[in-house]
C-alpha cells in the first residue's frame, strides 16, 4: 500500500496506534513524554490545530508548514525516540507502533471542523470519559487563555467563536450519549 504523500500548506489527521492494538500509554508520565517530543521533533515543521492521545492510539490535525520530507523525518524521530524510551522502561522489544503514521488530506472546511470534533470526543466515544476534563486532548487549551503552541484563533475561528466551539462541542457529545443509551 502506497502511502500518502505529505504536502506544503496542506491540512492532515495524523493518527496511529500500536502494533496488533497494544497500549503504547501506560500512563499519564508517557502521554506527556510523548507530547514534549512531538514538540521538540515537529513544533517548527507544522501547525497543530487539535490532538488527542488515548492509552492504545493518537491523533492530531496538523497543516505542513515546511518541506514534507523534513515532516515525515520529524515523525519517524518521534515516533522511533518515543518506542526506545517506551521499550526501555516496559523492558519490552520489538515494534510499539503499527507501521507506518496514518495521514489523510483534509480538503473541506467542514471536514476540519468535523475532525476536530472527532478528536476531541474521542475519549467519550472509546472510553466513556469526560471530554471536557481529558488531560491529554487539546480541548481545554483551546477554551483557556494559557499560551499555547496550538492554532487556537484558526481552530474556533472555525467555529465561529469561542462560545460556539465549546456548545457543538456539547452538542455532539449529547448525540454520542444518547447512541449509547439506544444500543
Amino acid at each position: 500500500m502506497k502511502l500518502e504523500s505529505l504536502i506544503e500548506d496542506k491540512y492532515y489527521h495524523i493518527y496511529n496506534r500500536g502494533i496488533n492494538g497494544c497500549i503504547i500509554f501506560t500512563n499519564d508520565a508517557n502521554k506527556q513524554y510523548f507530547l514534549n517530543l512531538y514538540k521538540k521533533y515537529l513544533s517548527t515543521y507544522v501547525s497543530t490545530f487539535a490532538y488527542c492521545l488515548l492509552s492504545n492510539h493518537f491523533h492530531f490535525v496538523i497543516r505542513i508548514e515546511a518541506e514534507p520530507k523534513l515532516v515525515t523525518q520529524a515523525f519517524s524521530n518521534l515516533f522511533n525516540a518515543y518506542a526506545k524510551a517506551f521499550n526501555k522502561r516496559e523492558e519490552r522489544t520489538g515494534s510499539l507502533f503499527e507501521k507506518h503514521f496514518k495521514r489523510i488530506e483534509l480538503t473541506q472546511e467542514k471536514y476540519l471542523q468535523r475532525l476536530i470534533l472527532y478528536v476531541h470526543l474521542n475519549p467519550k466515544m472509546h472510553f466513556g470519559e469526560d471530554f471536557e476534563n481529558y488531560s491529554f486532548s487539546s480541548y481545554s487549551s483551546l477554551i483557556s487563555k494559557k499560551e499555547t503552541l496550538l492554532k487556537r484563533e484558526d481552530v474556533l475561528n472555525l467555529f465561529e467563536n469561542r462560545e460556539n466551539f465549546i456548545d457543538t462541542h456539547q452538542i455532539r457529545n449529547l448525540e454520542i450519549e444518547e447512541k449509547f443509551r439506544l444500543e
